[in-house]
């Protein structure tokens, strides 16, 4: 014999649920600073230079935000320059909107949350992007809670050093004419790159590895693996490639490229842009886009 349901019974049972499934979402508080300062180059060439960093002191890596599928990040942003600055989201479709400007040597409270996992660029819009070009750009990761996953971050930038002096002063450039001259990962060109145990791949025959990979910069950049093909979890640009599998990657500008790698065999194997001009540095070889991954 079948039971009648009790209305109110089953109404408090879809409660519950509702709850148990969204009591994960969290909301998460985080902070960051618009800093103005100078990039000491590989060859020791001084680049002026914005960062969004975790302190009111400058460094040119800029902060990494972290936070989980459906949780909500509430995000200060402080502005430390005597100029006016932005925040944005590339590829942002939230509710709301980030966009936002922040007054010389004040702050804003922004909220946004993701659906998926992935990457996404914040940046500084501000002056048709100049001062995103300068530095001011970096990394979002929305992760699946509990994934046994070996995360590695790239935020890759170009620059040429008259651009950037040119622009700290308010004078204007022609893009027409931009050849940069320096190229950085996490603000390091080689052999710094190795020393970044964020960037550095490093694992395991058997790891389920993830590369994340915004391109900060305004060159198009092709990244070359030695030993293994990766597969494509996350383009922004081309969503279509998504399940590809390959060894050179191009990552355009101001786009999103996570690539997958389970090594299947040990040894250390070379990284590099293909773009060859970008594995040198004030002209020099190879002072700039180019690491190795070690695997056991």
């Amino acid at each position: 014999m079948l039971r009648k349901s009790n209305p109110l019974r089953v109404a408090l049972l879809a409660v519950g649920v509702i709850c148990a499934f969204s009591s994960y979402a969290t909301i998460v508080s985080d902070t960051v600073y618009l800093n103005r300062g100078t990039m000491l180059a590989v060859d020791s060439t001084n680049i002026p230079y914005f960062a969004f960093n975790n302190t009111s002191v400058f460094d040119r890596e800029n902060e990494r935000l972290f936070l989980d599928v459906d949780d909500t990040m509430e995000l200060l942003v402080i502005n430390t320059d005597s100029l006016t600055h932005g925040f944005d989201i590339k590829h942002y479709t939230g509710v709301n909107s980030v966009n936002s400007v922040i007054p010389a040597n004040s702050s804003i409270l922004v909220s946004f949350q993701f659906q998926e996992e992935g990457a996404y660029i914040f940046y500084d819009p501000t002056q048709s992007e100049s001062f995103r070009y300068m530095g001011a750009g970096g990394m979002i990761v929305c992760r699946s809670p509990n994934a046994n996953i070996h995360r590695f971050f790239w935020n890759m930038k170009d620059h040429q050093v008259l651009f950037n002096e040119n622009l700290n002063q308010g004078i204007p450039v022609d893009w027409t004419q931009y050849y940069p001259n320096y190229f950085t990962i996490n603000g390091n060109s080689n052999p710094y790159i190795n020393e970044d145990s964020d960037a550095r791949v490093t694992g395991s025959v058997g790891d389920t590895i993830y590369i994340y990979m915004v391109n900060t910069g305004q060159s198009l950049h092709s990244i070359h693996l030695h030993g293994y093909h990766g597969e494509i979890i996350q383009s922004s640009k081309f969503p279509s490639h998504v399940g590809r599998s390959k060894d050179t990657v191009p990552v355009y500008s101001m786009e999103v490229v996570i690539l997958k790698i389970v090594p299947d065999q040990p040894g250390e194997y070379p990284v590099h842009d293909h773009n060859l001009v970008a594995v040198s540095g004030g002209n020099i070889y190879p002072n700039g886009m180019f690491l190795t991954m070690l695997i056991n």
